[in-house]
């Protein structure tokens, strides 16, 4: 496959291409759910195909195709070429795209796994998921939908340019989780385990299943879901919050992660979940939050859904800073982005989600710092009135990634240093820069969690991405919370 992807350089190269790289893919996929008692969903899919990339006196072309044979690979890359040209004939409003200086690596990169999930009898992971779906049903009779996942996914890439890189990469994704629904009249509450939709996801092989201890969390879910419809609604008002790992996992996604694409800071990607309040005239010059938040980008993360070897231009994996003691001081680039905010090199951070897909900027694993704050026992104790929540349920930003709401599983009231009460539907709202400058301390090392994001939408057409984010749980004084549900 990577001599078919140097074919496929070396044709359009011969076509009249400036630059060219070529991502000959082989993908398999396992997805598998129960719901109540009985196998809901087992899909099990395998891709093959080559997608090519070219750049003619600064114009792009991009095609791909589904059959990797060497006389199909020669039509796909003079198609690249014929759509490199066509595009010339209308120059875009910058001029014609210079890419940043990459030198050529000739590598081979696998992401660490114990055991191959798609050697597992597909028997031995239903018979787990019936047992945790059995056991969350057992723990409460007023559960009316149990749910468990697991999904495993495989990707071998064999990547070539014309400047002489030869990259291969395999790239492992495991994921599992549960999920409690309650039911009562007209309300329904909902606990998951370990994150929400679709549970929670690493770089990992089939020992990530276990490592989630979904039986052993069954009956608690159950349980707390339960135990939520008969709690009161989180009260309304401006009040400090304590917000776990899980849910600022998400918060740091859309707040953080989506707005320092540096294509939807110049407008170039702004169909799909709008552009960036982050301009490029803020860059080292704005104040994103407090001096206690520090905020990079790693796509070395151990287990991190963003993480890899090498993206898909070539550029090795890399970690910056994004936000410096408060100071926003980073965006996510391109080799033709980077130089725009006066970068000599990407940061590596162009992936696609597979062979018929162009490259696009996407997060890599954007995390929060860890801080000084200590346990998570000992922020409550340090914080007189309050709430905590933690797991998402919904939530809403706006196009700039400026104004948010958000919507959590579970909320616990704070008073004198303790927990108290349980409540259903808490919900925060906030303006990013505000949110994240009202953070008076964030959680110790102790407390870091790292959570991943399968499915990040980005694109026409679109495109599903993994991400990861790590955080402890942290402070913010004064959010506004529960205007979301008022009856």
């Amino acid at each position: 496959m990577l001599d078919l992807a140097r074919h496929a350089v070396e044709v359009a190269k011969s076509a009249g291409a400036t630059y060219a790289d070529a991502r000959a893919i082989l993908a398999e996929s396992e997805g598998i759910q129960t719901k109540n008692g009985r196998l809901a969903e087992l899909e099990r899919a395998e891709s093959a195909g080559v997608g090519v990339r070219v750049y003619v006196d600064g114009a792009m072309g991009f095609a791909a195709t589904s059959d990797p044979t060497k006389a199909e690979v020669e039509r796909t890359a003079n198609h690249a070429v014929d759509i490199a040209r066509a595009s010339g004939l209308v120059p875009g409003p910058g001029g014609p795209v210079k890419l940043a200086e990459q030198p050529p690596h000739v590598a081979r990169y696998e992401t660490p796994y114990v055991v191959d999930p798609f050697a597992i009898p597909v028997e031995e992971k239903v018979a787990h998921l019936l047992a945790v779906d059995a056991a969350i049903r057992k723990a409460s009779k007023a559960v009316k939908v149990a749910q468990a996942f697991a999904s495993f996914r495989r990707k071998r890439q064999f990547y070539a340019s014309s400047d002489g890189a030869a990259i291969e990469q395999v790239i492992r994704w495991a994921g599992a989780g549960c999920t409690a629904t309650a039911v009562s009249g007209e309300d329904a509450q909902t606990r998951s385990h370990p994150a929400p939709f679709g549970g929670n996801w690493a770089t990992a092989g089939y020992e990530w299943l276990a490592a989630q201890q979904l039986l052993a969390h069954a009956a608690r879910v159950a349980e707390e879901a339960e135990r939520l419809l008969a709690a009161p609604q989180c009260p309304q008002g401006d009040m400090d919050l304590i917000v776990g790992p899980n849910q600022l996992a998400l918060q740091l996604h859309e707040s953080c992660g989506h707005p320092i694409e540096l294509d939807r800071v110049l407008g170039t990607e702004a169909n799909y979940a709008g552009t960036s309040f982050l301009t490029t005239d803020k860059l080292g010059k704005f104040r994103y939050g407090s001096p206690v938040v520090n905020i990079a980008a790693d796509a070395n993360t151990p287990l991190g859904l963003g993480t890899f070897g090498y993206d898909d231009e070539g550029v090795p994996a890399q970690r910056w800073d994004i936000v410096k003691e408060g100071q926003f001081v980073g965006y996510l680039t391109s080799r033709e982005t980077a130089p725009v905010v006066s970068l000599a090199r990407s940061q590596g951070a162009m992936r696609a989600d597979g062979y018929n897909r162009i490259p696009l900027i996407r997060m890599t694993n954007v995390s929060l710092a860890p801080g000084t704050g200590g346990t998570l026992e000992e922020l409550i104790a340090d914080t007189k009135s309050g709430i905590l929540v933690d797991t998402n349920r919904s939530w809403s930003i706006d196009q700039r990634r400026y104004n948010f709401q958000f919507v959590c599983e579970v909320g616990r009231e704070i008073k004198d240093g303790k927990l108290g009460r349980l409540f259903k539907n808490p919900s925060y709202q906030g303006i990013t820069p505000e949110f994240w400058g009202s953070c008076d301390r964030v959680g110790g090392v102790s407390e870091w969690r790292l959570f991943g994001v399968p499915n990040c939408g980005k694109g026409e057409p679109g495109q599903s991405m993994g991400t990861g984010h790590g955080a402890a749980p942290a402070r913010f004084r004064k959010v506004k919370v529960g205007a979301a549900y008022n009856g």
